[in-house]
């Protein structure tokens, strides 16, 4: 393995170590000491690799929101594969990722609750994440209000994400937001 090859795997293995930890225990109270040693690196290489714990922070996010969406595209297209459209191919996309034992609520919320005054660049990941769960969910809507309808779907979804973190139990929510999505299905099919 070529030095950049060693590299490029500590890099990764320090952004995977500190995905999993900001993630389960929350950015702020994670720091940079514990994902080292979790990481198995030093922190000389920490740091040829991160010049701070904010750089790592937004390398966290920026994966974390490519992975999320990616993840999000291809469920969603099954489940509208499956189920025929968008209200209700959501439900069952979402409780794959809340009934997951590491669901932890969504890491772009979260940040953004612990961070915005602190690192403004995570709310600035955290709303271009938004942005774009908002366009996927468009690409299943008509064409006439697209992205109001989207926009209004996404808030649903952002909702059903922090009842079942707060609760702990997705079956609710769930039910909620079918109920909610079905609505708006009937409402917007009257206009």
């Amino acid at each position: 393995m070529t030095t950049s090859g060693k590299t490029s795997a500590a890099r990764q293995r320090i952004l995977l170590t500190a995905h999993d930890l900001f993630y389960r225990d929350g950015i702020r109270a994670t720091g940079i000491d514990r994902i080292i040693n979790a990481a198995g690196v030093t922190k000389v290489t920490f740091y040829r690799h991160f010049a701070s714990k904010n750089a790592l922070i937004e390398a966290f996010l920026n994966y974390r929101h490519q992975q999320w969406l990616d993840w999000f595209r291809h469920t969603l297209a099954q489940q509208v594969t499956k189920r025929g459209d968008l209200f209700r191919a959501l439900p069952p996309c979402l409780e794959t990722w809340f009934n997951d034992g590491g669901f932890r609520g969504c890491a772009f919320i979260n940040s953004a609750v612990e961070l915005a005054d602190l690192l403004p660049a995570s709310l600035e990941i955290a709303q271009a994440h938004k942005q774009q769960m908002s366009e996927e969910i468009a690409r299943y809507l008509p064409a006439d209000n697209r992205q109001q309808r989207a926009a209004i779907v996404a808030m649903l979804v952002d909702g059903a994400i922090v009842k079942v973190q707060i609760e702990q139990q997705a079956q609710a929510a769930l039910l909620t937001l079918a109920e909610a999505l079905s609505a708006l299905s009937l409402a917007w099919r009257a206009q």
